[in-house]
């Protein structure tokens, strides 16, 4: 358990980030959910102050260093995720888990939703409807995403 928010939220980003671009088999990598957007919204709602917008676009621009066909398109649907978390994280945080995953599910629908315009728009080919199971999984994995992550920083009483 770390002792400072931003030291607990960078040792997440990492692992998120190692979580995210490890390579899978084909069959794994479509359920795969988008780990470094989960802790992003974790930590705009649990620490809005230390985490927020910027930590959206810099986790970002990491996703779109390895695997972005457009710089700045993970950028800009990453720091719109965390926006939506600073936004409304104290309706979120007083919510059950489950209420949460299903706002979490909206919010990753839309992030998939941004990507999925500026791969459109940018002209880059569009993928197949399975580009959506990732929002899924994320949003069924986040009770035990949540619990985890609650573990690695708990602030002073």
């Amino acid at each position: 358990m770390s002792t400072s928010p931003r030291g607990a939220i960078a040792k997440t980003v990492l692992v998120a980030l190692v979580l995210t671009l490890v390579p899978l088999p084909a069959w794994l990598a479509i359920i795969r959910p988008d780990f470094l957007v989960l802790v992003v919204f974790y930590w705009s709602v649990q620490t809005p102050r230390s985490a927020g917008i910027g930590l959206g676009w810099v986790c970002g621009l990491l996703l779109d260093a390895f695997q972005g066909p457009v710089l700045g398109e993970h950028a800009l649907a990453v720091a719109l995720v965390a926006y939506l978390g600073v936004r409304e994280h104290q309706r979120i945080r007083t919510k059950p888990l489950v209420q949460q995953a299903l706002v979490l599910l909206v919010v990753l629908v839309l992030y998939e939703f941004v990507l999925w315009a500026i791969d459109g728009w940018s002209g880059h080919p569009l993928t197949t409807p399975l580009r959506w199971v990732p929002a899924l999984t994320g949003a069924l994995l986040w009770p035990p995403v949540a619990a985890t992550l609650a573990q690695t920083y708990r602030p002073r009483a």
